[in-house]
């Protein structure tokens, strides 16, 4: 059986709902930012260009005051030809920021090995499969202090940079859940409804596609989904179907914008943990963007999450 696309879904929805349809894109919070990806393939102190997914190319001004990322802060001259990015601008076409080659590693541990460079294997979901990834000496002594449950069966998260073709953990993105990751605390027992809104961690993840808007949720409908790990959350989340519009928004920015889940959250819905990004917010992951829809609601990849209020777009 076909299933409807993402944007026939809403428009059914709001059909049945007898409500307006809602759009995704950014709604509020100042002058619009844009996030642009594409594989370096020139770059100088002041211009850069990139070949974006489609094909074009694209020249852009870099900004004196712009920061690089490649697994440490590097000067934006320095990132290599042929690396892909994700980067922020202003006005348009003047870069701000620039990550490359970033990665979002998340899962539950399976298994580990090694004494000074550890190779790990995740299980990162019935969506995302496994996934093994290489912790370097330098790096190990930062993640185990986040991460002290080095055992099979807990949950790891960090932020990480692809070298080499190999996916290099370099940063905790947060701190180890207690817990083994078949055992979340249950929600809280109240809940206001489909038009409340609801605070707690926005993450972002590279499991997208390069250019994709949207998001992953939670509370996703397993016969939905077809997912069995679906609807598992701490954070006391409506259930909402694959193709609803959230209306997410940047605590820390002021910026929001209706995002669309396309997307299982059956992994970040296991996590019980905070961000403490500006505020701390309440427990829970509530949604998890896309790099481009993150880095456009003015997320850091880096610091890896923001404190964040949901409700339907």
């Amino acid at each position: 059986m076909a299933y409807p696309s993402v944007d026939r879904r809403r428009t059914l929805a709001a059909a049945v709902l007898g409500r307006e349809q809602g759009f995704p894109g950014q709604t509020a919070g100042g002058a619009p930012l844009r996030a642009v990806t594409g594989q370096i393939r020139d770059i100088s102190p002041h211009l850069v260009l990139v070949e974006t997914p489609d094909g074009a190319d694209e020249r852009l001004v870099i900004a004196p005051w712009a920061k690089a990322w490649h697994g440490g802060d590097v000067a934006p001259a320095d990132l290599p030809l042929g690396a892909r990015v994700v980067m922020r601008t202003r006005e348009g076409r003047v870069v701000e920021h620039i990550w490359a080659e970033t990665l979002r590693i998340t899962g539950t541990i399976r298994s580990w090995e090694g004494r000074k460079d550890v190779r790990v294997e995740l299980d990162c979901g019935p969506h995302r499969g496994r996934r093994t990834i290489v912790i370097p000496y330098r790096a190990t002594g930062r993640l185990r202090v986040r991460h002290p449950q080095f055992e099979p069966g807990y949950l790891f998260d960090a932020i990480g940079v692809r070298k080499d073709g190999t996916a290099l953990a370099v940063l905790p993105a947060t701190s180890q859940p207690a817990y083994p990751a078949r055992s979340v605390p249950p929600p809280p027992p109240a809940y206001g409804g489909t038009t409340a809104r609801i605070s707690g961690t926005v993450t972002w993840s590279d499991a997208f596609d390069e250019d994709e808007w949207g998001a992953s949720y939670p509370m996703v409908e397993r016969s939905d989904a077809g997912c069995p790990d679906a609807g598992v959350s701490c954070a006391g989340l409506p259930y909402l179907a694959l193709g609803s519009l959230l209306q997410v928004h940047n605590v820390c920015t002021g910026r929001s914008a209706n995002v669309p889940i396309v997307a299982c959250g059956c992994v970040a819905g296991r996590f019980c943990d905070r961000c403490v990004e500006c505020d701390t917010s309440p427990r829970g992951r509530i949604a998890e963007l896309s790099p481009l829809t993150y880095v456009e609601l003015g997320g850091d990849l880096v610091k890896g999450c923001f404190n964040a209020q949901i409700g339907l777009g």
